[in-house]
């Protein structure tokens, strides 16, 4: 028997080269390169659901209906997804193994399989175990259909015969074709199952979501070429020591990207957090030194986090820089600035600062909040009771303004925050109930507000 001739695959752009490479030839990318077995083509793997008018047409002929978002009945699911499941729509859902994503997707089709039909296709889990693990959630799996099935060409033909309205793939890699000789798993099997359930899914107006097992790194295993054909990307994220689960849309094609809808994993399976600022600030028994609260955007959300940070005398010659949830690069920046247009130097300091949760906070709306909880631990004098800081800081030491100023300081006075410090051009034209709003220009009168205070 001939062996089987073999190819280098890239996992992230999907490039072959007959030979192994260090390099991608295609992307340029390092150690990407896997070996499998090179595949011949077909000229009917993709003739089965060929459109019957597919030839070229006019953009303003094309019927460009809004088609209603159906709602999975779990509303924070619902607000990472862009308001509901859309007819026709593909969304990979990736996180770490027992994070909760099977748990999540059980429970939303049992809430929308009362009004729509559902199915449920496991991989990796037997019958037996679904219904053990809908039993011990106290779930009505009464409504849901279930096929454990991994060969693409069974599940294809049930999709084409049945015609649910939601179809969960749990999991994508554990799929197979009968048309490709290499292993579940495989660039070429995960590329295949793929743009197939999605060309299906398409042209029959299923909403298939997808289950997708992620590297040691955190990301989406497989080609990167998934993340690109697929409608939506949904990544779960959370402390394995913590039951707060945080889901991130980090693309959406029928809504805006990052926003986070915030869990709790309970013995009944995952609960909505209807507060989650309530999760991101401590509760501390009376004022502390090193502790700021601001509020980061995240996606249509405010959230209210808080800032620590503790600066204690270096016992070193290089002073410590410590950043957790915040990039560290800015941290070494803003402590340039606040020396240079403040005058308080710290380079005789280890300075840390923590975002309190877990969670990160990527945008520079913190800068200044930052710089508040440095210079409130160094000179060891708490803040003013129950106030928010927020702002962007430049290197020329001015406060510039963030997005959406006036709904930042909207969730902060609905929370019962009665000060506020923010960038002159974020300064509301009408006040705001109960909140008295100090609107900065420079560093040095932010740190002097701390001084008065």
């Amino acid at each position: 028997m001939a062996k089987a001739k073999t190819v280098y695959t890239c996992t992230e752009c999907g490039g072959q080269t007959p030979k192994w490479q260090g390099q991608c030839p295609s992307c340029n990318a390092w150690n990407t390169l896997v070996e499998t077995v090179a595949e011949t083509t077909s000229a009917s793997r993709f003739a089965a659901l060929a459109p019957q008018n597919a030839g070229l047409q006019k953009l303003a002929e094309v019927d460009a209906a809004e088609v209603p978002r159906q709602p999975t009945g779990i509303a924070e699911f619902d607000r990472v997804l862009g308001g509901g499941l859309v007819p026709g729509g593909v969304v990979l859902i990736g996180g770490d193994p027992g994070i909760g994503k099977s748990t999540l997707l059980l429970q939303t089709l049992c809430h929308i399989g009362n009004r729509q039909r559902v199915v449920y296709v496991s991989g990796e889990e037997s019958a037996q175990q679904i219904a053990m693990r809908a039993k011990r959630l106290g779930l009505d799996a009464s409504p849901v259909e279930l096929l454990a099935e991994i060969n693409l060409e069974k599940i294809s033909a049930m999709l084409q015969t049945h015609k649910p309205d939601v179809a969960v793939i749990d999991s994508i890699q554990t799929l197979y074709s009968e048309a490709l000789q290499s292993a579940p798993g495989s660039v070429a099997q995960v590329r295949e199952c793929s743009a197939q359930l999605t060309r299906i899914a398409k042209q029959l107006g299923i909403t298939v979501i997808l289950v997708g097992h992620v590297t040691k790194e955190g990301a989406l295993a497989g080609p990167r070429v998934l993340e690109h054909i697929v409608d939506t990307v949904l990544y779960f994220e959370g402390d394995p020591n913590s039951s707060f689960r945080l889901v991130r849309a980090f693309k959406n094609r029928f809504g805006a990207v990052n926003e986070l809808g915030v869990f709790a994993m309970t013995e009944k399976g995952l609960r909505e957090v209807s507060n989650p600022s309530a999760l991101f600030l401590s509760h501390h028994s009376g004022q502390v030194a090193g502790s700021c609260i601001t509020v980061t955007q995240e996606g249509t959300r405010p959230l209210l986090v808080e800032v620590q940070a503790l600066v204690d005398e270096a016992h070193a010659p290089n002073p410590r820089r410590l950043c957790v949830g915040l990039e560290q690069n800015r941290l070494a920046m803003l402590l340039a600035v606040l020396h240079r247009h403040a005058g308080i130097a710290c380079f005789d300091q280890d300075v840390f600062i923590n975002a309190v949760g877990g969670v990160k906070i990527a945008e520079p709306a913190a800068d200044l909040a930052v710089l508040m909880a440095i210079v409130s631990s160094l000179k060891n004098k708490p803040l003013q009771d129950k106030l928010i800081v927020f702002g962007e800081v430049g290197l020329a030491g001015e406060v510039r303004p963030v997005q959406r100023g006036q709904e930042r300081l909207k969730e902060a006075a609905k929370l019962g925050f009665t000060q506020a410090i923010v960038p002159k051009a974020n300064q509301p034209k009408q006040a705001i109930s109960g909140l008295k709003v100090v609107a900065v220009e420079r560093v040095d009168q932010a740190m002097a507000r701390l001084r008065e205070g």
